[in-house]
């Protein structure tokens, strides 16, 4: 990898703002995904980026009115994956989209609410990730067992699971983060809710609780 493409990624950051909340940002570039209306132990949003994006139509993820749009047109490339919130062709909770991003030349997926197993072709599509934002609760998305085994298969350079209850935070349904990093060797806490993408590699990334 040439220093351009190094120094590109190095001036991207990752915030997680709680729940399946992230904004990725790049001077004053910014996208948000999946900002939420409510959740419990999660303060409420007010943001500003210059593009939303929804994986899917409940309140916990689609809350466009938290976040100010800038006006300015924002030169990303943006793929979508087409699948369901259940593992019942979308019959329980609806459709799920996965969104596919390149931002500043770093290449970003958010899983949103996924429900199901992906296909080897859907698979194929994920691969190559700098970071991936990954439902780990299950109850309401795939469980730690499934997130594991699509990170497994995808290898992105970055995880950073979400959406999982940390005692006081996120759905009590759902589980906590612990069985899912226990199925890797390479984790790594911090202790803020942000990082700058080019500094962690290979490694399951875990952020602290926004404040």
């Amino acid at each position: 990898m040439d220093k351009f493409v190094c120094d590109e990624k190095r001036a991207v950051e990752v915030v997680w703002h709680g729940h399946a909340c992230f904004e990725v940002k790049s001077g004053d570039k910014s996208v948000v995904f999946d900002p939420y209306l409510e959740v419990p132990g999660y303060a409420a949003l007010d943001l500003e980026a210059d593009l939303v994006l929804v994986s899917h139509e409940h309140d916990d993820h689609n809350a466009r009115e938290r976040v100010k749009l800038s006006g300015r047109p924002i030169d990303v490339s943006v793929k979508v994956l087409d699948t369901c919130h259940d593992d019942q062709g979308g019959k329980l909770r609806g459709p799920n989209k996965i969104h596919i991003v390149d931002f500043e030349g770093v290449r970003v997926a958010h899983f949103g609410d996924l429900g199901r197993d992906l296909s080897p072709e859907e698979l194929e599509q994920l691969k190559d990730l700098d970071v991936a934002f990954i439902p780990v609760g299950g109850f309401f998305t795939i469980d730690a067992n499934q997130a594991a085994t699509i990170i497994r298969a995808i290898k992105p350079d970055v995880t950073v699971p979400m959406h999982y209850f940390d005692g006081v935070s996120g759905w009590n349904k759902t589980s906590g983060v612990e069985p899912f990093l226990e199925q890797f060797t390479c984790v790594t806490v911090l202790e803020t809710n942000s990082f700058t993408v080019g500094s962690y590699h290979d490694c399951i990334l875990v952020l602290s609780k926004p404040c």
